[in-house]
């Protein structure tokens, strides 16, 4: 028999993994872009994108502790609506996942690790890339382990922009009244707070990534509601805190315009030396992408278990009990998206992607609740997957057209892979 994941992942290693990818590079740098989009009251749109976001968190909760495999959103599609959906939406978490890894390569390697050493992207993505896969293929706890560490220094970078932000101001520095300021010249308070949401739902999605460790999880029936809702509960206090105090520190035009919003409070607040918050951010970034890397290669292992990928897939290290060739072949993809894209470009249909996957999974939800398991699980009321249906088509009537033509064409990819996956189906059956 080939040997299985291993159940390492406790509750607190859980409620990290998740809090780490929350509270990630996004953080660092939609604060001004939501402040653009929807003028200096930039908690209005965190909050309604945390709104939502716990809508589909719930239908998350209820389907990782029902069915607590590798294959998450894949797997739950398989059961609701057989593997030709399974396939679109696993495609789609693999495809955001890879992408979001291979953007935040790029990422690491520019301008934050320019305040330290200069060297070519290239060979700074490789490394980066590599080292990521062997701390992965190592084991998951380790991998935890030291997203433990890095969401730490995060948590604490975050904390101390929230500290800075306080003593600009006591001292009389700080305009408390922009943040009654939503709307901007092209949107109106109800546009602003919309379009807002859609760029702000990007620094409260990462909890997803977390079923794809629900084999490995120790007691996924207790540790899944306390760790997920916890983790976002947090991170939504932390993320409305950093935006206001950035909002009240900070003109709105420069908040808008600066690559590095949090930098701007720094700066204003003075005594710290900006180096630190580059240092933070490539920890931020760095943690981000080994947590999505774990998410990519955990999916495709348990696409290949449900027979929707080549079951080489689904090998796993003897001791380590690791899935390495996974591991192998979402880094390796990882690494040519970077070699031939660039930051924006790979960044902007994720959203997207991840809305069609929610879509799906509240969706799941409903229909898998004719589906009886031998053990106890969490369940959330039945208007939740409902009101989660309405957030994404909502969220996703605000997408722009550009986004909608590239996310479309990704999954017609993943259309005509699915058809090669039930002719190979066919064939073997």
């Amino acid at each position: 028999m080939a040997p299985e994941l291993k159940r390492s992942v406790t509750t607190p290693l859980l409620f990290l993994f998740i809090l780490g990818d929350i509270l990630g590079a996004g953080v660092y740098v939609l604060v001004g872009k939501v402040a653009g989009l929807a003028g200096g009251a930039v908690w209005a749109p965190l909050l309604a994108a945390l709104a939502l976001a716990m809508l589909t968190a719930g239908s998350y909760v209820e389907l990782a502790t029902k069915y607590p495999r590798a294959g998450g959103s894949a797997h739950y599609a398989q059961r609701a609506f057989g593997p030709f959906a399974a396939f679109v939406v696993g495609f789609c978490m693999l495809a955001a996942g890879v992408v979001s890894v291979a953007a935040l390569a790029l990422g690491f390697a520019g301008d934050y690790l320019g305040q330290f050493v200069t060297l070519p992207v290239v060979l700074v993505a490789a490394v980066f890339l590599a080292a990521l896969a062997l701390l992965n293929a190592r084991g998951v706890k380790e991998s935890l382990r030291a997203n433990m560490i890095a969401t730490l220094v995060e948590v604490g970078g975050l904390l101390l922009v929230i500290v800075l932000g306080v003593v600009v101001i006591a001292r009389g520095d700080a305009d408390p009244g922009r943040l009654a300021q939503l709307g901007t010249a092209e949107h109106g308070p109800l546009s602003a707070m919309l379009v807002g949401a859609v760029l702000a739902y990007y620094s409260f999605v990462g909890f997803e990534t977390s079923v794809n460790v629900a084999e490995e999880t120790v007691d996924p029936r207790r540790s899944y509601p306390r760790a997920l809702f916890g983790a976002l509960a947090f991170a939504g206090v932390v993320h409305l805190t950093v935006a206001s105090v950035a909002a009240m520190v900070v003109p709105t035009d420069v908040l808008a315009d600066s690559s590095g919003p949090l930098l701007e409070v720094v700066r204003a607040a003075g005594g710290v030396p900006t180096w630190v918050f580059g240092l933070v951010a490539l920890v931020a970034v760095a943690n981000g992408a080994l947590l999505t890397g774990i998410m990519s290669s955990r999916l495709a292992y348990g696409m290949a278990k449900d027979g929707l990928l080549p079951a080489v897939l689904g090998r796993v290290l003897p001791v380590r009990r690791t899935p390495w060739v996974a591991i192998a072949v979402t880094t390796v993809m990882s690494l040519l998206l970077a070699l031939t894209g660039d930051v924006a470009s790979l960044a902007s249909t994720l959203v997207l992607l991840l809305l069609v996957v929610f879509l799906a999974v509240n969706i799941a939800v409903l229909v898998l609740r004719r589906d009886e398991v031998d053990h106890e699980h969490f369940r959330v009321p039945a208007v939740i997957p409902v009101l989660g249906v309405g957030s994404c088509v909502l969220l996703a009537s605000q997408v722009e057209a550009e986004v909608w033509v590239r996310g479309l064409l990704i999954l017609a990819v993943g259309l005509v892979l699915s058809v090669g996956a039930a002719l190979r189906r066919r064939r073997h059956s």
